[in-house]
């Protein structure tokens, strides 16, 4: 292994470099995973952080942990880091939100199509049931997916990860992997909670009579985005 030069950060460092990160690049490598989400859904503005929130806990789960065990084991994460695995768990994370998305359109579609119930449509489901059925099993697959892509390399998680290993200490390592994550998931969250959720929930406002097909086409995405990025072909 090249030799590389110490690196030194403090908690407010790190916590800089993470709002740096997802003021920019971070938005647009979050964007294909996320967008296709939100046009699946009816929650707009109000619900987003039902996909934001668990989406957000895997990305700094993900820093946390690389960080910490970076301070305890040194550079070997950096080469765990670089391993295909980290892009075969986002890709798979990919495809096991759009399935799940599938698997809850199919199951509420059969449900309101119980010939002993009454006739239920998109347009007279109650608020809450409506945002109850929008959800279901996707938690579990967005914290995979932001799981998969804190493990995903980038330069500014590569600077945290020389300093926790400079730090050669597990709980300082991850204090520099939580401080890199708040700063990293605050923009996102705040755009894709007012700006992306709520274009999302325009535009099947618009488009609600091709809702079966736009639904199709964001399934359809997430599981060409999730093989593309298992397979190496895109990277985050």
């Amino acid at each position: 292994m090249i030799p590389i030069e110490p690196v030194s950060l403090s908690f407010g460092a790190a916590l800089l470099l993470g709002l740096s990160f997802g003021a920019g690049p971070c938005n647009v490598a979050c964007l294909p995973y996320l967008g296709p989400v939100f046009t699946t859904n009816d929650n707009g503005i109000a619900g987003a952080w039902r996909t934001l929130l668990p989406f957000s806990l895997g990305r700094i789960s993900g820093y946390t942990l690389l960080a910490g065990a970076a301070g305890w084991s040194g550079l070997w994460v950096e080469d765990l880091v670089a391993g295909p695995w980290a892009r075969w768990l986002l890709g798979g994370a990919t495809i096991l939100v759009a399935l799940s998305i599938l698997w809850r359109r199919r199951n509420n579609g059969c449900k309101s199509a119980c010939p002993s119930t009454r006739t239920v449509t998109f347009e007279n489901i109650p608020p809450q049931k409506n945002r109850h059925m929008s959800h279901g099993g996707l938690p579990g697959g967005l914290y995979l997916m932001g799981l998969g892509m804190a493990f995903n390399p980038c330069a500014p998680l590569t600077t945290i990860i020389l300093a926790a290993a400079t730090s050669a200490s597990i709980l300082s390592g991850a204090s520099l992997g939580v401080a890199f994550a708040m700063g990293a998931v605050i923009f996102p969250t705040l755009l894709f909670a007012f700006g992306v959720a709520h274009f999302g929930h325009q535009i099947r406002h618009h488009l609600a009579h091709h809702r079966t097909a736009l639904e199709n086409t964001s399934i359809g995405l997430l599981v060409m985005i999730g093989c593309a990025t298992a397979l190496g072909w895109i990277t985050p």
